[in-house]
């Protein structure tokens, strides 16, 4: 018996050696080539692909086209299955991956049908941008021509790769919609219905102006608090307690200050755009060099794989970047009975055979049914200017004037674009795709008020070039005047608390290094939460006997996000546990016809603070005795469920409930969440929290800073770039993971690329 058992032992552990040879062995064969020669029918001249200890894409090459090639190619061989999942998101594609558990995905997604406007939109590009389109494909293509055998993700889904098409670089600037518009397109259905349920002094109520504004003008909506509309006793009853999702925010923090407050006279600038962090990241390092009208053009920064341009980054003359503009770009249209529509049929391809979904369309966009109304929808990512290469033309230009000109028609969603020069200057403009209608509105209008300015892209879009004081701050809330706000309108605007931090922290110095504007991204104090801290110590210190503990951990909260901090979690999450406690009358209603207060969920904190502070009888919920038995009974719900979602139970220390454990990074591949096992392999290790969302150093669980970019044009040398996580898809690169130590030890990255240990050279091969 015993040598059977140890025959049977021996037997499984060389099994499982086999099993990890065969694993690993198929992994190697199919990482790239880093180190070669290769005969390019595409490029004119010699050029060259070189990575540094990163994995930085250092391109040099002597024309645009030919930089356009060796970045495709450098993206085919580290990014190219993350651009086939930004390709098929856009196209409403991932089916044919993943099978029909991505179907209902691939319908919302085909709505909108971007797989057809990237090849409309490809056939009117200028001959210049078509060409950099079809050099950069080619340069993806051959990269894939050269990896004979696939990657895990093929082998595991049992797909076949495509080959990349010119429509599907602008299908990953769509991609960029949904995620950066997608999920605010129902905001006016949402505020409509809310106004039809609940009545007009609702709608003032939830969308009161706050406390918290930072625009660039200094102008303010007046305060006042608006009255608070009654509930009925019925909707108070029947409501379910609902989360208010605040997953998905989408923001980011750009700012910068002019020569006069540097050492050395050069502007200095600061852009961190926040994102869902995954396995790989979704940004990319990379620099060109190359050459045009006879002069030498560096360019350095993050790419987005799937489009040849540099998104963020800095030319030696200018540097930009990008936080999300939030200017309300989509309004919904009531049709009457006399609005005409047709359906029509687009076919997703499934691993099961081609799936029929039928779309109904209005000339006014397509539309959607509620409550047996039907309304179109009119979004900026629907018309001919929604995208293009023109970002392009920031590589090139040498001022701050010209960097605003020149990108003015530029196709991507409206960003708040901040740009700094070595002369000193600074700017800021609204850039993108603006639709140039006149009259933006909160809720559903009806067809007959349509404006065909929706068909023009605005050109009076608003900007600021050397403010006094020499300062700029975007962090996503209101940075127009309150007289442009009325022109361009509230997409759903963040609140104000993290971009007057961030002004506050540049007002306190008369002079900037970059070591000082990277402290401000680390920014963790709470600032906001400091009137919910003395909210909630009040409350349980009403009852002090039973909340010892509790009113210590409060006490000693740290005022900040600190992975220490118990008193922080309890604070936060007692503000959100109110607040979906409190709404959720108006939750449950929404719910019923698939929208939710989470498009809202921003813009609340005025009416949260009132309700809390006024008492109003009849929002009181049907459970609660008085206020004070709903405060407290609030705060020991939330304190319980955390307790058990950390432990299992509900008795056991505080401690369990550090800030850095609740709120804990954990950055993971989307194959690793449907097969656990893969994790170790896959996963960036789990790091302690370090930030929030109401301040500069925001942080979730997979979502926070996706780059970190602070430079000095013409002073690159000493800028900085920080990415939470390496070049490469693949787990066996030496690229996979470099970087994301530094990235949650807080340690900055050089900008500009070290020596390079990786040379591809692409000869002409005519």
């Amino acid at each position: 018996m015993f040598k059977v058992i140890k025959f049977l032992f021996i037997t499984a552990i060389l099994f499982a050696l086999l099993v990890t040879a065969l694993v690993y062995g198929g992994l190697a064969l199919s990482l790239p080539a880093l180190s070669g020669v290769s005969k390019s029918a595409p490029v004119s001249s010699t050029a060259y692909l070189q990575r540094d200890e990163l994995g930085t894409a250092i391109i040099i090459a002597e024309n645009r086209t030919d930089a356009s090639y060796a970045l495709g190619y450098a993206h085919g061989q580290d990014r190219f299955f993350q651009m086939d999942l930004l390709r098929r998101n856009a196209a409403g594609e991932l089916a044919q991956l993943f099978g029909e558990a991505a179907l209902l995905r691939d319908e919302n997604t085909r709505f909108h049908q971007f797989r057809q406007r990237s090849r409309d939109i490809v056939s009117r590009l200028p001959a210049e941008q078509k060409k950099q389109l079809d050099a950069y494909a080619q340069g993806v293509n051959d990269a894939l021509a050269q990896m004979t055998f696939p990657s895990f993700e093929y082998v595991l889904t049992q797909s076949e790769r495509q080959p990349w098409l010119p429509e599907d670089s602008l299908l990953s600037i769509f991609s960029m919609y949904l995620d950066l518009q997608g999920r605010s397109l129902n905001r006016d259905l949402t505020i409509g219905a809310v106004e039809e349920y609940f009545g007009a002094d609702m709608v003032g109520f939830l969308s009161q102006p706050s406390q918290y504004q930072a625009a660039l003008d200094g102008s303010r909506f007046p305060l006042k608090n608006e009255p608070i509309p009654s509930l009925s006793a019925d909707a108070v009853i029947t409501a379910a307690m609902q989360d208010i999702d605040e997953s998905a925010v989408i923001g980011s923090n750009n700012w910068a200050v002019g020569g006069e407050l540097t050492r050395d006279g050069r502007a200095m600038l600061s852009d961190d755009m926040h994102l869902g962090i995954t396995v790989p990241i979704i940004w990319y390092r990379a620099q060109l060099n190359y050459k045009e009208n006879g002069e030498d053009k560096q360019i350095t920064g993050v790419t987005l794989p799937g489009a040849p341009a540099i998104v963020v980054g800095s030319n030696g003359h200018i540097a930009w970047g990008f936080t999300n503009g939030y200017l309300d770009t989509t309004d919904w249209y009531e049709l009457g009975e006399n609005d005409k529509t047709a359906l029509i049929s687009e076919s997703i391809p499934t691993k099961e055979g081609a799936h029929k979904y039928l779309i109904e369309m209005s000339e006014f966009g397509p539309v959607r049914s509620i409550d047996g109304k039907k309304f179109a929808l009119s979004w900026v990512a629907h018309q001919e200017y929604a995208v293009n290469l023109n970002l392009l033309n920031l590589e090139t230009v040498k001022t701050v004037d010209s960097a605003l000109n020149v990108s003015k028609e530029t196709g991507i969603p409206v960003q708040n674009m901040v740009v700094a020069d070595k002369h000193g200057n600074i700017g800021w403009q609204a850039t993108g795709a603006i639709p140039d209608r006149r009259k933006p509105t909160q809720t559903p209008l009806p067809t007959a008020e349509y404006d065909e300015a929706w068909r023009q892209q605005a050109q009076d879009v608003p900007f600021i070039i050397n403010p006094k004081p020499s300062m700029i701050w975007t962090g996503n809330s209101r940075v127009v005047s309150t007289k442009q706000d009325a022109r361009f309108g509230n997409g759903g605007y963040a609140l104000g608390a993290r971009s007057a931090q961030i002004k506050q922290r540049l007002f306190e110095k008369d002079e900037f290094y970059p070591e000082d504007f990277y402290r401000i991204q680390l920014d963790n104090e709470a600032f906001f939460l400091d009137r919910w801290h003395a909210f909630l110590l009040a409350a349980l210190q009403k009852n002090s006997d039973r909340f010892q503990d509790d009113i210590l951990a409060v006490e000693n909260w740290q005022r900040c996000a600190c992975a220490d901090s118990v008193g922080y979690t309890l604070v936060r999450k007692y503000r959100d546990a109110l607040m979906d406690r409190l709404f959720s009358p108006l939750e449950t209603k929404l719910a019923e016809n698939g929208l939710s207060l989470g498009l809202l969920e921003r813009q609340l904190e005025p009416a949260l603070w009132q309700l809390v502070n006024e008492q109003p009888a009849s929002w009181l919920p049907a459970e609660s005795l008085d206020w004070n038995a709903f405060f407290n009974d609030t705060y020991v719900t939330m304190r319980d469920e955390l307790m058990v979602q950390t432990t299992g139970h509900v008795d056991g220390s505080l401690q369990a409930l550090r800030w850095g454990d609740i709120n804990t990074l954990n950055v993971q591949h989307p194959f690793s969440l449907q097969i656990p096992t893969l994790s170790k392999l896959l996963d960036m290790p789990k790091a302690e929290a370090f930030g929030d969302r109401y301040m500069p150093a925001v942080q979730g669980k997979a979502f926070g800073a996706s780059q970190r970019l602070i430079v000095q044009p013409g002073d690159e040398i000493n800028g900085i770039l920080t990415l939470p996580g390496g070049q490469s898809g693949h787990p066996l690169s030496p690229f996979y993971r470099s970087g994301f130590d530094a990235y949650v030890e807080k340690i900055s990255t050089p900008l500009l690329p070290a020596q390079p240990h990786y040379q591809i050279v692409f000869s002409p091969s005519s």
